[in-house]
């Protein structure tokens, strides 16, 4: 039964695009459109910027780049592409643009896959105060602001490295699930693996193109029990199975801070279906340790699963569109070969 509040579906996601509430420069691509998220495409130019901003309620965001020292140069994507350097951040136009109607509001998030590589985005809108939230009525472009942490990446227009998430006033929090981290794998198995610094370019495109080895070392614990080293980053996996319903949507969110000085999640949106196959799937945590080195055990909480209901059932549920996650485990991105 459909709800009047609520995360729209994909039914109602192609339908804001048929009344033209969401504009795209190109058609929307095969697949684009998800249970209950929309994949938002790379323009054709990106910006190195000097800084990363917010334009605030006053300005737009071309208006910000036209001032004096906010980007540093302007990059064609459209040749072969472009290497995105680690330790810069980046500015790019998205090929979607909204015009929401009243009581239509809508959050971003990176793509799992994104979260995967350790390429922290966030979404850009005019005249904001705050990333990823685009409030009710908002007309306007795009803009993800990129920056690669561990490996550059090769990136092209149309590449998706974010998604958006469109809600029908404010659905209120169904339930919560604390995710704890797994720190007793098989015998013999790592569980988790951390990132390898200066290995290599990842191109977007290239799914299992790329040596897992050049790029990660397994992590194997000892007493249950691992050591996070400063602004290092692993993939971690959850003790505990998530699934979530086909009349629910899910997104991960930090657990109180106190709990531990580490980031353990990039991508956090979780669509209808999810882990409903048999055997279920768990989630897998992107981790970053901030200022010291840092104690992490087996079974230790680290964040949260935030439910809320969806204001229709999906046409089609996670799992059955060429999904690439349904059913995992401990699991690098899709552009690793193990």
């Amino acid at each position: 039964m459909a709800q009047d509040t609520g995360v729209l579906p994909d039914r109602e996601i192609e339908a804001l695009v048929a009344s033209g509430a969401i504009r795209t420069d190109t058609p929307l691509d095969e697949g684009q459109v998800q249970p209950a998220s929309l994949d938002l495409r790379l323009a054709e130019d990106a910006y190195r910027l000097r800084a990363s901003f917010l334009p605030g309620k006053d300005r737009t965001v071309a208006e910000m780049l036209q001032e004096r020292g906010i980007h540093l140069h302007r990059i064609d994507l459209t040749q072969e592409g472009a290497v995105l350097e680690t330790g810069c951040v980046y500015l790019v136009p998205l090929q979607e643009h909204l015009r929401l109607p009243p009581g239509i509001a809508a959050r971003a998030n990176p793509k799992s896959s994104t979260g995967r590589i350790d390429v922290f985005t966030r979404l850009v809108t005019n005249r904001s105060r705050a990333f990823d939230e685009v409030p009710t009525g908002y007309s306007g472009p795009l803009y993800l602001e990129v920056s690669p942490r561990t490996f550059p990446i090769m990136v092209r227009p149309g590449d998706r490295l974010a998604q958006i998430r469109f809600k029908k006033r404010k659905p209120e929090v169904i339930k919560e699930k604390i995710v704890s981290i797994d720190l007793e794998p098989p015998a013999g198995q790592p569980a988790g693996y951390r990132a390898k610094h200066h290995s290599g370019v990842v191109d977007l495109r290239g799914l299992g193109a790329h040596e897992a080895a050049q790029f990660w070392e397994p992590v194997y614990p000892r007493d249950g029990r691992i050591v996070l080293n400063p602004e290092e980053f692993y993939i971690l996996v959850s003790r505990e199975t998530v699934k979530v319903g086909p009349n629910e949507a899910a997104e991960m969110a930090p657990i109180a801070p106190e709990l531990g000085e580490f980031r353990a999640h990039y991508a956090g949106f979780f669509d209808p279906g999810f882990g409903t196959n048999t055997g279920g799937s768990r989630a897998v945590l992107e981790v970053r340790s901030r200022d010291v080195p840092f104690i992490l055990e087996h079974g230790q909480p680290v964040a949260k699963l935030v439910y809320e209901p969806m204001l229709g059932k999906p046409a089609a549920l996670y799992g059955g569109k060429g999904s690439n996650y349904q059913g995992q485990g401990l699991k690098l991105s899709k552009h690793f070969r193990v």
